[in-house]
């Protein structure tokens, strides 16, 4: 390839100082990350890792709050599966962070069931468009159906009764991805 990577970047990952960045799983070159403007920014030599030990003095309390991954909205679709089932199912992504996806689909899942997804990651996650990805997840969260209509190409009942079909909304966490080609 002489020296030129086609970068598949990870999810941005934040580091000990506070500041985000993404890793290219192909070269592993990391660059600085702002999610205020979803940008890459120049290149990071060494990223201090998100797992250094934190040191507590006694008698005090740190805080335990830790604030909510920010959340792409868009509708992207998604094929779902329960994990090594054969039978995929085809629903719609609601919004996605770097912790998991929320999506609605005609197959509800058990909760805690891990789950395979396929779908095209955002352009402002991964850095490229067109970039498909088969996730690994645990579903934490199933919503009851909700009545949709369903719009068929054929001819509608001359008694006027729409069909329905029922969606669930499900949320998954991302246990692991990998990149499509």
């Amino acid at each position: 390839m002489l020296g030129r990577c086609s970068h598949e970047f990870s999810w941005p990952r934040r580091a000990a100082n506070g500041e985000y960045y993404q890793v290219c799983l192909v070269c592993a070159t990391a660059y600085q990350y702002d999610w205020k403007t979803m940008r890459r920014g120049d290149k990071v030599d060494a990223p201090v890792p998100e797992t250094t030990t934190v040191r507590r003095r006694s008698g005090k309390k740190q805080p335990t709050w830790m604030p909510r991954a920010r959340r792409l909205r868009s509708s992207i679709p998604v094929r779902y599966r329960g994990k090594n089932l054969s039978l995929w199912y085809e629903g719609q992504i609601e919004n996605i962070s770097q912790s998991g996806v929320l999506f609605q689909g005609p197959q509800q899942l058990p909760a805690n069931a891990l789950v395979e997804m396929i779908f095209e990651m955002p352009e402002e996650i991964s850095g490229q468009k067109n970039s498909n990805v088969l996730c690994q997840g645990r579903l934490i969260r199933v919503k009851e159906a909700v009545e949709k209509p369903v719009v068929e190409k054929s001819v509608v009942e001359k008694s006027g009764n729409g069909n329905t079909a029922d969606s669930f909304g499900l949320a998954a966490t991302i246990l692991d991805y990998k990149f499509l080609h």
